[in-house]
């Protein structure tokens, strides 16, 4: 189940313009679409309203402040790489591995983790079908598959989560409208998991069953 349709489903009457109006335009959208599928008109009407009332410029302004305000310790993914006792290979690389003790540890677009009864996940790495990842065959997105193969033998890995703004028709790996960094101080302990041919990380809650699911 879509983590925004759970919510809904649980916190409908906590919704107010106020309140939607903190989230990103398409956290905004997305709820529309899951509230609309739940008969959830007052949703709706409140979701037309901001999206309405809000500019893409105006709401890229918003996230900006609200993202130093709650996030003053951002740094750049190499920082955050090398407090966790990894060099990148590249400057655009998503991840790397720990010599100390062989610990592949990737970063990850917050915004793009998926949530369910306290279950969280993360598509880590899927192939490029007909265009629709062309990430995934470029030498980051090689490294990534890479690194996931041996995150899934270890049974384990770090992740590290990345802030910013993404941008419409691309994954965040491969390109972002923003990126304002990562927060050092949380590091998520990761197991990843092979299902069919794409790589997730799944962490969290009680996760029975979790696997298999995906």
């Amino acid at each position: 189940m879509d983590h925004s349709s759970s919510v809904l489903r649980s916190r409908n009457n906590r919704w107010t313009v106020e309140r939607i109006a903190r989230l990103a335009q398409r956290e905004v959208t997305q709820l529309r679409t899951n509230a609309e599928q739940l008969g959830q008109a007052e949703v709706v009407a409140l979701c037309d309203k901001v999206l309405l009332l809000e500019r893409p410029i105006a709401l890229a302004e918003k996230a900006g402040r609200r993202l130093k305000a709650k996030h003053p310790r951002l740094v750049t993914r190499r920082s955050a790489f090398e407090t966790r006792g990894v060099m990148l290979a590249a400057p655009s690389s998503w991840g790397g591995i720990r010599p100390s003790d062989g610990t592949v540890v990737m970063s990850i677009w917050k915004d793009d983790i998926r949530s369910d009864n306290g279950v969280c996940r993360y598509l880590l790495w899927a192939p490029n079908q007909k265009g629709s990842r062309p990430w995934s065959d470029k030498p980051d997105g090689r490294e990534r598959l890479e690194h996931c193969r041996q995150a899934c033998e270890r049974g384990s890995a770090e992740a590290l989560l990345v802030y910013g703004e993404p941008l419409a028709g691309h994954i965040p790996e491969d390109r972002a409208a923003t990126v304002s960094g990562i927060d050092p101080s949380v590091v998520l302990n990761i197991e990843v998991v092979l299902r069919g041919r794409e790589y997730w990380a799944i962490w969290g809650g009680r996760r029975t069953g979790v696997a298999a699911s995906l």
